[in-house]
């Protein structure tokens, strides 16, 4: 394997530039190699063309790039000490090396934290600590316009909000497993009062409890609930960064509880739901299913019966088959509680990211007592579905941000129109007026009063990626008109200001 001779090679260099080079451990697969280890000396990017050249020197038949430097901890263990981890690829030719070289340069130009930080849209701090993002105005109106689409998109398919607190005693997550499960990624809060409670790593335990709260007829299920709210993962701190891995994760999932011979049009429902919401995101055409089933040769992680997990593995085998998914199995992918399906889209790029899953649980309802009163008055246990479609929002913008390099589509663009006076003293009056009729039918606006030049001032709309331009001039001002360019356009548009108006809401009804 490639990537082994170039593990074993960077290795070996190392330990003869470096002092005292200890803890050491070697990885390679496929795709990459790494090689982790501590030194006497500070290592960094600066380093790798000196690296590089000495590796081609003693092996002219390998092509290798190191691609990064972190730190992580040895043995993967938070208690141990930090080590460097060096990255590195082997290419079987100059020009396979070559193109993925061109393809990291078009990664670095879709990088979403790069996207972020040019858009004004999220921002990291020290002081309120790593993994944790916070959304600028800009930011949240894409975040809140998202909430809005997917809440509204699922009301259709039968889903009602609810609301649910963070925090949670321990013994809610010890019931439906999710402890034995997270381990060590719960985060744990208490107080000099006696406090003693569990940040939700998830949310479908709050929603059992809400079904829970009163006694249930077969003819009311199923019951939908949808939840956007924050979870948290105590995640190892090598491991997050960006938008794409976080401590406080903003999850849109949602739960449905069924009777036994409601599953198969629930699982149809939801696959019908993420087609539309995707289909609506241009997402859509370029994915792929997983039916996502457990390890047989580890039952230990899992809850549930044998039984109930093969009949959910067989029922989602099934309608999978009937919807035309050509589904792949996946062994060992399944949730704590059953099997699931998930759809992988193919990004900008061509990696895989997986954000929609609907899961089949038989197990979580048993261990809560969870019942409704059937037609002879006795009591059954309900059946669960966990569904995402949107899933993390984190996640989700960052794919967005990606796949259109910061494009957004008018209705989930921050600024919608974006107003440029030609003379700041002539036509300031009719431009404010503007602002104040477009700001009145819920349009977003953005008035640039700056004293750059027109030029400057149409690059710098540009820039933000905002969808329209209207340029007030004189002629403008008399007319009482509005003249406009679309991003990415040179071509001038005029219309008068109820035309305009017409235009924008009828471009953010359609998606």
């Amino acid at each position: 394997m490639l990537n082994e001779r170039g593990a074993n090679l960077l290795a070996q260099i190392i330990k003869e530039r470096y002092h005292n080079v200890r803890m050491d451990n070697l990885h390679y697969d496929e795709k990459e190699f790494y090689y982790e280890f501590k030194c006497d000396e500070d290592l960094g990017e600066n380093d790798f063309p000196s690296l590089e050249e000495e590796m081609k020197k003693r092996d002219a038949s390998l092509y290798i790039k190191l691609l990064r430097i972190g730190g992580v901890y040895y043995e993967g263990n938070a208690n141990n000490e930090m080590i460097m981890r060096i990255v590195g690829k082997v290419f079987k030719s100059r020009e396979e090396k070559e193109e993925y070289l061109r393809e990291m340069e078009e990664a670095k130009l879709r990088d979403h934290r790069k996207i972020g930080e040019e858009l004004d849209l999220f921002c990291f701090s020290d002081y309120v600590g790593l993994g944790l993002p916070l959304y600028t105005p800009r930011g949240t109106i894409i975040k809140d316009e998202l909430q809005k689409e997917i809440e509204r998109v699922c009301r259709k398919y039968g889903f009602v909000k609810v609301s649910c607190p963070s925090l949670a005693s321990l013994s809610l997550f010890e019931t439906s497993g999710h402890a034995q499960k997270f381990g060590e990624e719960l985060f744990r809060v208490s107080s000099n009062q006696g406090h003693d409670f569990i940040l939700k790593p998830v949310q479908c335990p709050h929603h059992t409890q809400i079904y829970a709260s009163r006694i249930r007829s077969y003819k009311e299920l199923p019951i939908r609930y949808m939840e956007s709210d924050k979870q948290y993962r105590a995640e190892l701190p090598g491991a997050v960064g960006g938008l794409s891995r976080v401590y406080a994760i903003t999850v849109e999932d949602g739960h449905s509880f069924l009777r036994p011979d409601q599953i198969r049009d629930e699982i149809r429902n939801l696959c019908l739901l993420i087609k539309d919401f995707y289909s609506r995101m241009g997402l859509w055409d370029n994915h792929w299913v997983s039916l996502s089933v457990r390890d047989k040769e580890h039952p230990e992680k899992y809850i549930g019966s044998q039984e109930d997990w093969n009949l959910c593995e067989e029922l989602l085998a099934s309608v999978a088959e009937e919807l035309g998914l050509d589904a792949k199995v996946c062994e060992g992918e399944a949730a704590l509680y059953g099997p699931k399906l998930d759809f992988i889209f193919k990004d900008a790029l061509g990696r895989d990211v997986q954000i929609p899953t609907v899961q089949l649980d038989f197990a979580m309802p048993k261990r809560f007592n969870l019942f409704y009163i059937d037609e002879h008055g006795e009591k059954q246990t309900p059946v669960m579905v966990h569904r995402a479609v949107l899933g993390s929002y984190e996640r989700f913008i960052a794919l967005l941000l990606e796949q259109f390099k910061g494009v957004l589509p008018l209705w989930l663009s921050p600024t919608q129109v974006n107003i440029i006076p030609v003379n700041n003293k002539y036509h300031e009056e009719y431009a404010l007026k503007l602002k104040e009729r477009l700001e009145d039918e819920d349009i977003r606006v953005n008035y640039d009063d700056s004293k750059e030049n027109l030029s400057k001032k149409i690059r710098n709309s540009n820039m933000m990626k905002n969808p329209y331009m209207v340029i007030i001039g004189d002629k403008e001002r008399d007319h009482q008109e509005v003249s406009y360019r679309l991003l990415g356009s040179e071509e001038t548009h005029t219309l008068s200001l109820e035309e305009f108006i017409s235009l924008i809401k009828e471009e953010v009804k359609k998606r």
